[in-house]
Order: C-alpha cells, then structure tokens, then sequence
C-alpha cells in the first residue's frame, strides 16, 4: 500500500489490552464504513441512502459518485495518509466527498464552515492540505488564506446543485443563492461526471487501525488540535451506537447536527451506511422544516439538541403535522437542559416520541461513550457506559481511583480511543495514558453504571474553597419559567476567590418582570449559598461553536 510520507503513526495501547468485542457483533461484519457503503450498494441500489429536500440518493449513486471522486483524486496523486480537507456545511457532496478520501485509505479533515481566514488557515496549515472541497460560497474565506498554505487544488460545489425541480420541504434561502465559479478551481459533480463509466477504482488494502479522520478540538483551552480516529473507532462507535439506540435498518433518520462535528457525523453519516437506513438530511435546523420532514417522510428516528425540541414545539400552526412515526429522539443538552418535563412536553407533542439525553463523549473518543436506555431513563445524568467501554474516575492529581458517586476525572478505555493529536506528541502523552484517555472532564459514575458529567476541571469555579461546576448551575437556572439559557462563568473576587456570574438569555414572554434581582433571589431559594450568582448579565444570544457547544471563554472578555 502506498502512503504518504508523514502519515500519522499509531499512538495507542496495544489491541491485546483493550476490551475488544467480538467482530460477529457488526452486523455485517469488522469493515470500513466506506465498506458497508459498497455492500449496500450491491444489495439494495435503489434505496434512499440519502434525501436532500425531495431529491433521493440512493446507495448505488452514493457509491458510484465516491468511487468517481476516489478516481479524481488519485490522479491528483492522493494516496492513503495524506490529509484532504472538506469545508462545507451538510449537504450530500460532504458525503460524497468524505467516502471518496476514504476509499483511498487518505484522512478526511472537516473543516467548520463558520470559520474566518484565520481560523481556517491555522487548520489547512496544521493538516498540511494539499487539496480542499469546498462549497463555492465559502470560497472567498478559502482564497483570502490559500497562498499561506499548502493547498493546490480546489474543487468546488454549489449548495443548490442537487435540489429537485420542485422540493418537497422548505428550502433555505442560503441554497437559492446563486451559483459561482470561482477562478482557479474545479466543480466537483463536473469533474465526477467527467470520470469514464467503468474507470478502475484504486482498492487499496486498509487496514482497520489506519487513520481515517482527523477531528480537531473546539480549541476551548488553546489552539484545537487534530484528533486522530481510525477506521476501527468509527466502526466501532457506530456499531454500539446504532445497537444502543436501536437503529435499524427500516428507520428514516433525520440528520440535522452538523456533520463535519464528531456527534452529527456519527449519528448522520455513519449510522445511516452502518445499517443501510434512510436519512433526511437538512442543511441547517430550520424548526418549519423539521415538522415537514417528519411528516412528509415519515422520520422515525431523530438525533438533536434540547433547544431544536423547543424551538419545534414553538412553530404557528405545528398542531396540523402529522408526527407520529418518530419513536426514538435522542438529545442533547446544549445550552437548554433536556429535563424531565421537556421530554414529557415533547411526547404529547409527537404522540409519543420518547426523547431523553443521548450520550456522553468526546473528539477523542468517537463520542458516544454513554447511552441512556430508552425503557430505563435516569435524569440528571448522560446514560451508561455503552458496551465496550471501559471508565475510571479518578484524582486528577494523584491518578487515584475514586469510590462510587465521589466525583473526579472521566477516563475513558475501548476500542474508540483515539490514536493522539497529530503532530502534538507532548498533548498525546499528557491525554493519552496506558491506553487511558484522561478528558479534563469532572464526573462522578453510580453503582449503576450511570455516567454523570458535571463540568471541565478549568472551567470548574472555585467558591470559598467550594467546587461549583457551571453545567450544575446552568442546570439549575434553566428551571426557571423566564430563562431560556444560561451559561455560568466565574470572576475574581477579593474575599471569596471567584464568584458565580451568569449569562441570561431570556425567554420572549418574560419580559422586563425578568430582573437580575429576582433571578438571584429564586437562585438562593432553589441551591446552596455558594452556587448562587452573585452578578447577573442578560444576552440575547450565547456564544457557542459551529456544534451548539456554549463558549464560555468568549463570555470572560
């Protein structure tokens, strides 16, 4: 097998330490994803892989295109290792483009389509790029930083280029705009075009431990890094994930998160060819949309976030859907807290889509290192640990396990694990330990096998000597009937060390009875004496990343 000459080196314990399931466990097997993909292909080519606004792509295209695209970048001499950058938001020539790399054994880099110039060339140049896919709209950012980088090669993609004549839902004005041809580059759907009928498709020999995605790090304390994850960890995660969440191979998913972050990916891109499903996918979250797509298509499975069931819910007129064919809705909490209540709401609402909190994990882990039963739903925390992984809560200072329901450090142990940071060997060693990633993270896990995240150990407040995590609190504030977020910061403070302050964004109906007086008063009412805010600011919006995780650095300037 060819490889490129600085392709990222294993990193990681060896396979015979690690929990490692049987591979008869995968439902069709210990393959690549862009495997499954093909075997789909074969077995039912005319399914919807994929439905983008009333235009089906089925497996066979799927396949097809991304063998076509495998073909356009081997002759621009990718091969397996090298880094290919992809920097668009959902659409089906993400998809298109992230199985081609694949194919090839090469590494995809998903970049955020909210990126500015200089974030953008921190990671072309930190990937060490040579050629990036790029939605023309974005393309301004892209030629203001390329001659900084190593980027020679630029293919090109109109958003609107694979909309039916006539969409069945509401499309975003975004897709309407018109269509560009930047100086310089190549169109991707004409240069798969191009590709002769029956080209040969290079095949080469991947083995499951190879690199085949470099995520980076929102980049929350310091610049982000390139996180390394093998074939192996998606295939992995996405088996547990799909079995725990019971996908199944008949379900119509509604893929809405962002797919270039880690979660979306996983349960949009990955799910979807893992079980040979059917997705919705969506540009953006659009609240109108989400209604007709679960009515039009019949969407039985959704992944989201607590503020899309709210924002939902609030639609003029929503009574006149049709919602009852969505049984499971896996959520997150961002920024809204997913309660008890909410999912109740949401179940009336739907006829009896049973929501509750998704999972917990991270970059470094291929997510999904938690999963709530459905039939067993505990609120308050983020599930059990999926099959596979292994957890230890320990000291973050002396390494040392802790008892049961004492809180620590999540570490984490499975076949998801990471293989480090790209070129970043000192953060390797310092997160990646014995096989153990050590996530910065504050938990606490229950003789039940319960996982509860409780905040970063650097965003953790310090009170009188006191540890106040701000998701607590933040928890906390949401229950109150005029707040619609909160994000929890702590200052400085001569006789206490930090104090709590919280950033209020509050709901529409509140109005000006909303005060910050009223808020701290209910706040000592409903927690203890030192979690209480002692400044309060109001907001019309929280800063947050592409993904909907909250900034709370931004909120400290």
């Amino acid at each position: 097998m060819t490889r490129s000459p600085d392709a990222p080196a294993p990193a990681v314990a060896p396979a015979a330490a690690l929990d490692i399931p049987d591979p008869s466990r995968y439902r069709h097997g210990a393959l690549c994803l862009h495997e499954y993909l093909r075997l789909h292909a074969r077995g039912q080519p005319h399914k919807p892989a994929f439905i983008w606004y009333g235009r089906a792509i089925t497996y066979g295209e799927l396949d097809a295109w991304s063998d076509a695209f495998a073909v356009c970048l081997a002759e621009q001499g990718v091969v397996a290792g090298e880094r290919v950058a992809l920097f668009m938001n959902n659409c089906p020539q993400y998809i298109v483009a992230h199985f081609a790399i694949q194919k090839l054994g090469a590494v995809v880099g998903p970049c955020g389509p909210l990126f500015k110039a200089a974030e953008l060339e921190y990671q072309l140049r930190d990937l060490g790029a040579r050629i990036v896919v790029a939605a023309d709209n974005l393309q301004p950012v892209l030629a203001a930083v390329q001659a900084s980088t190593s980027v020679t090669r630029v293919y090109c993609t109109h958003y609107g280029d694979l909309l039916p004549a006539e969409p069945t839902i509401g499309v975003p004005d975004e897709l309407r705009t018109p269509r560009t041809r930047p100086a310089g580059t190549l169109d991707l759907l004409e240069a798969i075009a191009a590709v002769p009928a029956g080209a040969p498709v290079p095949r080469p020999d991947t083995p499951l431990d190879d690199v085949c995605l470099m995520t980076y790090t929102s980049g929350t304390t310091g610049l982000p890094k390139g996180a390394m994850l093998s074939y192996r960890n998606a295939l992995f995660k996405t088996g547990i994930t799909a079995d725990c969440n019971d996908v199944r191979g008949d379900d119509v998913l509604l893929a809405i998160a962002p797919i270039y972050h880690i979660a979306g990916m996983l349960m949009g891109i990955n799910a979807t060819v893992y079980t040979g499903c059917t997705s919705v996918l969506l540009f953006r979250f659009d609240p109108l949309a989400v209604l007709q797509a679960i009515d039009r298509y019949k969407v039985t499975w959704w992944y989201g976030m607590a503020p899309m069931n709210v924002a939902v819910m609030q639609v003029p007129g929503a009574d006149r859907f049709e919602l009852g064919s969505l049984r499971l809705n896996p959520t997150t909490s961002f920024g809204i807290t997913l309660t008890e209540p909410l999912a109740d709401q949401w179940r009336a609402f739907t006829g009896g889509a049973r929501c509750y909190e998704a999972a917990y994990g991270l970059s470094e882990t291929h997510t999904c290192d938690t999963f709530m039963p459905s039939d067993a739903v505990r609120w308050g925390c983020h599930g059990k640990l999926a099959p596979g992984v292994q957890c230890r809560i320990v000291d973050p200072d002396t390494g040392l396990e802790r008892p049961v329901g004492e809180p620590g450090e999540i570490t984490l142990r499975s076949p998801g694990n990471f293989k480090g940071y790209w070129n970043k060997p000192e953060a390797t060693a310092s997160t990646l330990r014995d096989g153990w990633v050590h996530t910065g993270d504050m938990g606490r896990l229950d003789a039940d096998g319960y996982l509860t995240f409780m905040g970063r150990f650097k965003e953790m407040i310090k009170v009188s000597g006191y540890s106040v995590f701000p998701e607590e609190v933040e928890t906390l504030l949401i229950r109150h009937p005029g707040i619609a977020a909160a994000a929890v910061i702590g200052v400085p403070d001569a006789t206490k060390g930090e104090v709590v302050k919280a950033v209020i964004v509050p709901r529409a109906e509140a109005g000006a009875g909303l005060s910050a007086e009223a808020i701290i008063a209910w706040s000592r009412e409903n927690m203890s004496a030192y979690k209480v805010p002692r400044y309060i600011e109001f907001r019309d919006a929280l800063p947050a990343t592409g993904a909907g995780k909250v900034l709370r650095r931004l909120l400290k300037s």
